[in-house]
């Protein structure tokens, strides 16, 4: 996972979101507690924070606020989202092979951030576009690379975007119940013990 796999979700994401600037952003998502708008504004909030945990280095950072304001227009933050997905990719691009920075689900490699950036775009578009009643479906190879750099415990033999969205807790697969304490794999892959998270089992 690197940049410019996070580029390729940030326009595939821009290209939905940049479609329903005209409907209403103050709705509330089905199964959700945010609205439309305060989504996209996560998605920014996400990127943001990973751009500037990476920079950091393993610490944490609790000195800023860093947050994307939701009442803002809608085509501002699908461009403010857009820009931040730039800025990530561009600290992914720069950092050397060794950087890790904080996450709580384990220390990130640059690929790791990438992966979690998409996961980001991917997952809540899909979140403001069922919102914004838009129909949204990334493509396959994407979902893909993102499922298995962050799930590698999913499962294979069923369809890659179906499983990322069941991956996060969005959606049932069949013979597997909805996720609830779902998490990803932050860390290298190598760092991975080979076990499923409790939850996943």
């Amino acid at each position: 996972m690197d940049a410019e796999t996070l580029l390729v979700a940030a326009r595939t994401c821009r290209t939905t979101l940049g479609a329903g600037t005209s409907h209403d952003w103050g709705r509330s998502i089905p199964g959700l507690d945010w609205t439309v708008a305060e989504t996209v504004a996560h998605i920014g909030d996400a990127l943001l924070w990973y751009a500037t945990d990476l920079a950091a280095g393993p610490r944490e950072i609790r000195s800023m606020d860093l947050r994307v304001r939701p009442g803002t227009p809608p085509g501002e933050l699908v461009a403010t989202v857009d820009s931040l997905a730039t800025v990530l990719a561009r600290v992914i691009a720069g950092a050397p092979p060794e950087a890790r920075g904080f996450h709580p689900f384990g220390a990130a490699d640059a690929g790791g951030f990438a992966a979690m950036g998409c996961d980001e775009l991917l997952v809540h578009t899909h979140d403001a576009a069922l919102g914004l009643g838009l129909p949204f479906t990334p493509p396959a190879a994407l979902a893909r690379t993102t499922l298995e750099r962050l799930f590698p415990w999913a499962p294979r033999d069923t369809d890659p975007w179906e499983t990322l969205l069941w991956a996060n807790g969005r959606l049932e697969l069949p013979g597997r119940p909805r996720q609830k304490n779902w998490r990803w794999h932050a860390a290298p892959l190598e760092e991975w013990d080979g076990a499923p998270p409790a939850h996943a089992r």
